[in-house]
C-alpha cells in the first residue's frame, strides 16, 4: 500500500534529516500540538524521549508496539532519533483515537440496528395475527422503521470518512518509516544511534501492520453494512406492501432473486403459444371488484425463486376468445389492466423489473380479467 511509494519520497527524507534546520514540525504538523513549534529538538531533555501514555489497547481493540526510550547520546544523529520517537508516539496516538472511533461506530450500529428489528418485530407481530388494511399505527412504526435504516446509513458513511483519515494515517507512517530509514545514511552516529534506529524501525513497521488491519476492518465493515441497509430496503418496501393488504408476506423477493446470476439466454421472450399450454404457477381470476391475491402470489413465487433462483416470470393476460369483436376488445383491454396491477405488486414485493415479462393472450377457457402468471 503506502509502503511501496517511492523512491522519491525516501530522497525526500533524506534531504531533510541531512538539513541543519530539520524540526518535528516538518514531519507531522497536523500532529504535533501547538506548544511544540516553540520547542527545540536540540534542547529535548531525556524525559522527553520516554514513551508517551498509550491508551489502553481495550478502548480501541488493537495492540500497538510500546515505542521504546533510548539514551542520549548528544549527537546530531541522536537528536534525529528523539524527534522521530516522538512523532511516532504521536501517530500512535492518533492511530489510538481512530480505532476508538471505529468502536464507537460499530456499538452506535448495534443499537441502530436493534432499534430498527424492534419496529419491524412489531409490524411483523402485529400483520400476524391479523389487523386491517392500511393501519395507520403500523405505517407510523414502518416510518419510524425507515427512520432507524437511514441512522445505520449514517453509521456508513461515518465508516466511510474514518477509512479516508485512517488512509492519511497511513501515508504519514510510511513517511516516517522512510525517514527512519534515511536517518542510517547520516554521518556523525554512534553505535547507539544505529541499535536504537533499528529499533524504531521495527516499532514503526509494526504500527504499520496495525494500521492495515484497521483498514481492512473498516472496508469490511463498510462493504458489509452497504449490503444490509440496501437488503433492507427492499424488505421495507415488501413490508409496505403488506401493510397496505394486511396481510404479512416475508423478506423481499430480492433476497431469492439475486441469490444467483441470471443467464442472459433466460431473458430471451418466450412464444404465446407455449404461455398457454404451459401450467401456469398462479391462476388470478379478477371476478370481483377487490381481489386480495398478493400473498398467494408472493408465496407461490417464492416458493418458485427458492427452487430456482435464476427463475424468470411471465404475466399473462388472458382474455375469453368467445363473444362480439366489441365484448372481446373490453375483456383484452380489463385482463391487461389487471396484469399490470399484478406486475406492480410483484415490483413492490422486491422481484426485479428484469426478471418480468407483460404479455397478452386468448383462451377459449378464459374468465373475464383472468391473469396467469408462468415459470420460465
Amino acid at each position: 500500500m503506502a509502503l511501496s511509494k517511492t523512491h522519491s519520497v525516501a530522497v525526500l527524507a533524506a534531504l531533510l534529516l541531512g538539513g541543519c534546520t530539520f524540526a518535528d514540525q516538518a514531519l507531522f504538523p497536523s500532529l504535533a500540538p501547538a506548544t511544540d513549534s516553540s520547542t527545540s529538538t536540540a534542547n529535548a531533555s531525556p524525559a522527553a524521549s520516554a514513551p508517551a501514555t498509550a491508551t489502553p489497547a481495550t478502548s480501541s481493540s488493537y495492540n500497538l508496539p510500546t515505542v521504546s526510550s533510548g539514551e542520549t547520546t548528544g549527537t546530531f544523529v541522536g537528536q534525529k532519533v528523539a524527534s522521530l520517537r516522538n512523532d511516532l508516539q504521536r501517530l500512535q496516538g492518533t492511530l489510538n483515537d481512530q480505532g476508538g472511533q471505529l468502536q464507537q461506530i460499530r456499538n452506535q450500529t448495534v443499537q441502530d440496528s436493534q432499534s430498527y428489528h424492534g419496529t419491524v418485530a412489531a409490524i411483523e407481530a402485529r400483520l400476524q395475527v391479523g389487523t386491517t388494511m392500511g393501519n395507520p399505527i403500523l405505517v407510523q412504526q414502518w416510518n419510524e422503521a425507515v427512520s432507524a435504516l437511514d441512522r445505520i446509513n449514517e453509521d456508513v458513511l461515518k465508516a466511510n470518512r474514518l477509512s479516508t483519515e485512517v488512509a492519511s494515517t497511513s501515508g504519514l507512517a510510511a513517511y516516517l518509516l522512510e525517514s527512519v530509514r534515511a536517518a542510517r545514511g547520516l554521518s556523525g552516529a554512534v553505535d547507539e544511534d544505529h541499535r536504537q534506529l533499528r529499533v524504531l524501525e521495527d516499532e514503526t513497521n509494526g504500527t504499520i501492520v496495525t494500521i492495515e488491519r484497521l483498514l481492512t476492518d473498516l472496508a469490511s465493515d463498510v462493504q458489509r453494512q452497504q449490503q444490509y441497509v440496501a437488503t433492507e430496503r427492499g424488505n421495507l418496501n415488501t413490508l409496505a406492501v403488506a401493510i397496505k393488504n394486511g396481510q404479512l408476506y416475508g423478506a423481499s423477493l430480492a433476497n431469492s432473486a439475486y441469490a444467483s446470476p441470471v443467464p442472459t439466454a433466460s431473458l430471451t421472450p418466450t412464444p404465446l403459444s407455449s404461455a398457454v399450454v404451459d401450467r401456469p404457477l398462479v391462476v388470478i381470476r379478477f371476478d370481483r371488484p377487490k381481489v386480495s391475491y398478493e400473498d398467494a402470489l408472493y408465496t407461490a413465487v417464492k416458493s418458485a425463486l427458492d427452487r430456482r433462483p435464476t427463475s424468470v416470470f411471465e404475466v399473462v393476460a388472458m382474455s375469453p376468445s368467445a363473444g362480439t369483436p366489441g365484448a372481446a376488445a373490453l375483456a383484452e383491454t380489463t385482463a391487461r389492466r389487471n396484469a399490470e396491477a399484478v406486475v406492480r405488486s410483484l415490483s413492490q414485493m422486491g422481484l426485479p423489473s428484469e426478471r418480468v415479462r407483460l404479455s397478452s393472450a386468448s383462451s377459449a377457457d378464459a374468465g373475464t380479467g383472468e391473469v396467469r402468471v408462468f415459470v420460465r
